[in-house]
């Protein structure tokens, strides 16, 4: 079944790509920005892609939730056709879906592990990195939110951040971020397969923030990981981090997490992020 799902939404993507493809428009109503920003904080520059719902400019006045994707030269294009048609089919809400990227695919591949991880690495990680995670999440909410709510309808109260592997890594250790820094600056978390064996299992103190954070506002975790993954490094740190959290009481906390039995670690994104944004933003008929 959910092998069959991820067929589905690969054709749904193909079938996106192409009709996209035909669609022609004039450049000041074009639902596709390109931004390049330098962040201090991280002392580099990142590329980022926004794409707009239907309709976006004849209603100048209308709130649109945000979706904030990392590792965007892989995942942003085909989630962006994802989004789009699913929001033509009715199974998505309008939204504004931005990709935070870096200015090639070899790029990305290399400088993912500088700004996704926090702390630094430590030798029984068997890897090199700084920890920039901090750097890369104070140039997010500092500076990308910040310029994303003063150029585009953006609905301030109901953003979403997903991430995959060291990426679902990044995501919830934003929020850790934010719950520490007693912020509400993303309503919504999804974190598929992420890489929570990094630097002793650090993320593990996840929970007991949940518990005693002090902001109390409404806050969505969805936690995905593939069934075929290595199982002692990545299923099973998950499945321990996932009945953590459902055993702690934590106030107004909607959490899922789904193992996808038949996947693979890469397979799992492009399902987890679309599950999650319809579990985030449920469309009226859905409920």
């Amino acid at each position: 079944m959910q092998k069959s799902l991820f067929i589905a939404i690969i054709s749904l993507l193909v079938y996106a790509c192409a009709v996209s493809d035909t669609k022609t428009s004039e450049p000041t109503k074009s639902l596709r920005k390109d931004i390049t920003l330098y962040s201090e904080a991280v002392k580099d520059s990142f590329y980022i892609s926004v794409q707009l719902p239907e309709g976006y400019h004849e209603n100048p006045d209308k709130k649109y939730p945000t979706a904030y994707v990392t590792d965007a030269n892989f995942y942003f294009p085909m989630l962006a056709g994802i989004v789009s048609q699913y929001q033509t089919a009715g199974l998505l809400p309008p939204m504004i879906l931005v990709g935070i990227g870096y200015k090639s695919f070899p790029l990305m591949d290399s400088l993912r592990v500088r700004d996704y991880l926090y702390p630094a690495a430590i030798p029984s990680d068997e890897m090199q990195t700084p920890g920039g995670g901090k750097n890369f999440n104070d140039f997010i909410v500092s500076q990308l939110i910040p310029y994303i709510d003063a150029n585009f309808h953006a609905d301030t109260t109901n953003r979403s951040l997903l991430g995959h592997s060291f990426g679902g890594y990044f995501s919830l250790y934003a929020l850790l971020n934010q719950i520490e820094s007693n912020r509400s600056t993303f309503k919504s978390i999804a974190s598929a397969s992420p890489s929570l064996w990094y630097n002793n299992f650090y993320l593990n103190q996840l929970t007991e923030k949940l518990q005693n954070r002090s902001t109390k506002d409404s806050l969505n975790l969805f936690l995905t990981v593939g069934g075929s993954e290595e199982q002692t490094w990545n299923v099973a740190p998950v499945q321990k981090l996932a009945a953590s959290i459902r055993k702690a009481p934590v106030e107004n906390l909607a959490f899922q997490e789904h193992i996808y039995s038949d996947l693979e670690h890469m397979d799992v994104a492009l399902i987890s992020f679309t599950k999650a944004l319809q579990a985030f933003y449920k469309m009226p008929e859905n409920q």
